[in-house]
């Protein structure tokens, strides 16, 4: 069993940077694949990021590629998810998810263990 706890999100301007962290408690969060995903208020949670256990293999929404990046430190137990680049667009609560998944999966029905979430407010 693995659970999860992010933190990291806030309110920032457009353009602004932000980390996403989330700590992962229990056994076996090295051998888990990670994926990072985001509800905006009236939305449906969709697929942002994933790697793979290692993190040598990461997968992206068309939406972040390029400004959003994944990554983990196994021996601390911790998934990072790092956002430059901010826009309005990007506004929603984030959340990590974790589970045996390989390959990297996109759907959030594929993740078997999730955090609460982090709420990410980019608004000038």
């Amino acid at each position: 069993q693995v659970q999860l706890v992010e933190s990291g999100g806030g309110q920032v301007q457009p353009g602004d940077s932000l980390r996403l962290s989330c700590i992962a408690f229990g056994h076996g969060f090295d051998n888990l694949a990670v994926g990072w995903f985001r509800q905006a208020p009236g939305k449906e949670r969709v697929f942002v990021a994933a790697m793979n256990w290692s993190g040598g293999r990461t997968s992206y929404s068309d939406s972040v590629k390029g400004r959003f990046t994944a990554s983990r430190d196994n021996p601390k137990n911790t998934a990072y998810l790092q956002m430059i680049n901010l826009k309005p667009e990007d506004t929603a609560v984030y959340y990590c998810a974790a589970g045996a998944v390989s390959p990297l999966k996109t759907g959030a029905q594929e993740y078997d263990y999730w955090g609460r979430g982090t709420p990410v407010t980019v608004s000038s």
